[in-house]
């Protein structure tokens, strides 16, 4: 998510450049040089003496360098009180290493010597300049070049020679190449060194950035060396910066050591993406002549907030930035309970009972997709690139990325021992890996958690926000309710909520276990589709005492190419050479859909590969085996019927029969009395009748029979023929007709029915 770096740099590098204009502004009233110079002029000029002069100059030396010079048009003193003035007054301090070149000017002094107060009347001009190169220079030289003059102005400054006190109720302005400023009011207390700026405290910077400056109220210290602003407030361009109080901490040389802020650090910065920071302190340190910021800590109650396309949140309890050359912010560290927030916002979400075109039941894009993420650890550390750009973030301690999606009422929470993320070149996040432990755990109203556990997880986010894909590896468990899966590797799909499986992947799910070379399914849904070389086996079965073909409590087994379940409706589609059986009963086809709940199953075949199964028939105590195929089988296991469609072929061991539609009718599994069953659990089911209809054609051995319709009893070895009509070829006789031709197989007994009320019954043997 988006920090603004660039903004922070700003404020910092601003802090500094606020803090060298008040600084200089406020030297005047530290060194008030105007105020020993007037202090002895009286004495110089010998002001007992009750006369007027026009025009003179003083100066104060010392070891043959002059301190100071103090000129005046007219000086005139009042015998009352012993009051004096002085007129057009200009003074240059050079001060005692000669190192100053600072002016001072006013038309109007005046001085009480009852009260020791030296007023200027009217307005005062001051000119501050260092001039490091004095004592080099002949003595009362000017610098070769005025440089970076500071200059003020104030009107009806008082000093008071007997304290060194200085005070002035009216407007004080400053100017200095880089910056203006000032203050209603001034007071400067000589005892302790400090200089208090009464109220409206204005400075305007003009570079090396345009900002401006307000406070309250501002106090500079002479010792400790420092400046206080009260209710302190900074714009710049889209930005807007305040606190209740910063505190400048000076070097002796004047330039900042540390800046503090206390009480409501504000900052505001409105552009493209509006934003807005909070902590309860503010802590930096500068070095350096030009007070180059190194390293600033925000603490207590951090905070910053982004709105617009894609509002954030970010809180800590304490953050750590360290800047490098020209001020550029390299390294964040962030501690105390970080938590980091992205709310997207996205397209609406889908219209209530919208279909949705995914064959698993995915939820779409536009509802599945509105995510709000937070990212929470004890400890992270940001790399910043380019002073502006993050590049990178690592946790200490047990981190925690939780995603909220509103639309679906689904929470999920991504944890692992440590995370490591990368950044766009929007400062959104793009990847995020973590180990070791990594953990994923979604909840869905209604639904039970779906967690899934790993050595490593790497989660891919959208450019504009929001997750992507989550990959496990290293060895992935899944688990939802009863539902449980195992792979080397998962895939998650945000978007479409599917988990891809891959690596020796298995998945079980109420008394079903399914492995395949793949296997991807819908965490929300279950549904699931396996692909190349799927098996299934389902356990856990309870025997069907009134079922047939998988009454079983054996294991039932199926392979094919791929395969679809629905779990909500325990149904499995197998495609692609679909085998299924139950001990020796097996149905083949190339597709089968497998319900487990009712032990039925739809089977289709083609016509080069139709659907294949076997039954057997209890042959004078004897079980042959008779082989069917068929287009279409559908069976159900409580009705004992298989019912076969579009041109079926049941083949034994000395017959065939073949028919347009067949109905197997199998014996119960539990047609056993005194623990006697005449099939045992492991062998393939019995059948107790057959009706074939429509085409019916019989052909054994040593004769050929067809009909419109033919019911087979196993029980007695009976053919009922009917349809079409019905006749019976044998090569030996030749042929019989009839209404209805019922013969039986092992005596070759043949019953002709006619047409008449009373019909006739014709007996044929014949012999084998």
């Amino acid at each position: 998510m988006p920090l603004p770096v660039t903004r922070l740099r700003y404020w910092f590098a601003s802090g500094a450049i606020l803090m060298i204009a008040i600084v200089g502004g406020m030297y005047f009233y530290a060194r008030w040089r105007v105020s020993k110079a007037v202090h002895e002029i009286p004495a110089k000029l010998g002001l007992d003496i009750q006369q007027t002069a026009e025009g003179f100059s003083i100066s104060k030396s010392e070891l043959g360098r002059t301190e100071f010079t103090v000129s005046a048009s007219r000086a005139v003193q009042f015998k009352k009180g012993g009051r004096a003035e002085l007129h057009d007054v200009k003074i240059v301090v050079y001060g005692k290493d000669s190192s100053r070149f600072d002016r001072i000017a006013g038309e109007n002094f005046d001085f009480d010597p009852a009260s020791g107060n030296v007023t200027a009347k009217g307005r005062v001009l001051i000119d501050l300049e260092a001039n490091p190169e004095g004592i080099k220079s002949s003595d009362q030289s000017p610098p070769s070049a005025m440089r970076k003059p500071i200059h003020l102005e104030t009107d009806d400054l008082v000093f008071n020679k007997n304290s060194g006190d200085a005070s002035a109720n009216g407007k004080v302005a400053f100017e200095t190449p880089e910056a203006t400023g000032s203050a209603m009011g001034v007071q400067y207390v000589s005892s302790t060194g400090t200089m208090t700026l009464r109220s409206e405290v204005d400075v305007s910077v003009h570079q090396p950035h345009q900002y401006h400056v307000t406070a309250d109220r501002g106090v500079i210290n002479k010792g400790p060396h420092t400046i206080v602003l009260s209710r302190v407030r900074m714009t710049r361009e889209h930005q807007e910066l305040q606190a209740d109080e910063a505190t400048f901490l000076l070097r002796n040389d004047n330039t900042v050591e540390r800046i503090l802020a206390n009480g409501n650090v504000e900052g505001a910065f409105r552009d493209a993406s509006s934003a807005h920071s909070h902590s309860d302190h503010a802590e930096m340190f500068l070095t350096g002549n030009r007070n180059q910021l190194t390293t600033a800590v925000l603490a207590g109650n951090v905070q910053l907030n982004t709105e617009g396309a894609q509002p954030a949140e970010a809180n800590a309890g304490r953050a750590t930035l360290h800047f490098g050359v020209n001020q550029t912010l390299q390294t964040v560290h962030a501690e105390d309970g970080v938590r980091l927030k992205q709310k997207r916002q996205g397209a609406p979400a889908a219209p209530i009972g919208a279909s949705s075109p995914n064959p698993l039941g995915a939820a779409s894009l536009s509802s599945s997709n509105q995510q709000d993420i937070e990212m929470t650890a004890p400890a992270m550390d940001f790399l910043i690139k380019n002073g502006r750009q993050l590049d990178s973030a690592v946790t200490s301690g047990p981190p925690q990325i939780t995603i909220l999606q509103p639309a679906g009422q689904q929470k999920t929470v991504v944890t692992a021992d440590r995370f490591t993320a990368t950044f766009t070149s929007n400062n959104h996040l793009n990847l995020l890996h973590g180990a070791p432990n990594a953990k994923v755990v979604a909840t869905q109203a209604g639904q039970p958690d779906r967690v899934s556990t790993s050595p490593v997880l790497d989660v891919q986010f959208q450019p504009q926000g929001g997750i992507s894909t989550i990959i496990q590896s290293g060895g992935l468990s899944y688990v939802s309710g009863t539902q449980k899966a195992w792979a080397d590797r998962g895939a998650y799909t945000e978007a479409d909520q599917m988990l891809l499986l891959t690596g020796s992947p298995r998945v079980t799910d109420g008394g079903m276990t399914t492995t395949a070379q793949t296997i991807r399914f819908n965490r929300i849904s279950g549904d699931a589709v396996a692909d190349s070389n799927v098996k299934s086996t389902y356990s856990d079965l309870k025997p069907q005492h009134n079922g047939a073909m998988l009454a079983s409590s054996d294991p039932i087994h199926v392979v094919s190419h791929t395969m679809t379940v629905h779990r909500s409706s325990a149904i499995a589609i197998y495609t692609g050479n679909a085998r299924l059986w139950q001990n020796s009963n097996v149905v083949e086809a190339p597709s089968l859909q497998f319900d487990r709940d009712h032990r039925s199953l739809v089977a289709e075949g083609t016509p080069t590969q139709p659907v294949r199964t076997v039954v057997v028939n209890n042959d004078s105590g004897k079980v042959t085996p008779v082989a069917i195929t068929s287009p279409h089988l559908t069976y159900v296991d409580a009705d004992r019927k298989v019912f076969l469609t579009g041109g079926v072929t049941a083949k034994g061991s000395d017959a065939t029969m073949t028919s347009r539609q067949m109905t197997v009718f199998l014996a119960q599994r539990n047609s056993c009395t005194d623990g006697a069953c005449p099939v045992s659990a492991g062998a393939t089911t019995q059948f107790e009748k057959i009706i074939a209809e429509v085409d019916v054609v019989i052909v054994e051995p040593n004769r050929r029979a067809t009909g419109g319709n033919l019911v087979y009893t196993a029980a007695d070895d009976k053919y009922v023929l009917t349809g079409g009509p019905p006749s019976i070829f044998d090569a030996e006789h030749g042929k019989i007709t009839g209404d209805s031709l019922t013969f039986y197989r092992h005596d070759d007994r043949v019953l002709v029915e006619g047409k008449t009320t009373s019909p006739a019954v014709t007996r044929t043997q014949v012999a084998r």
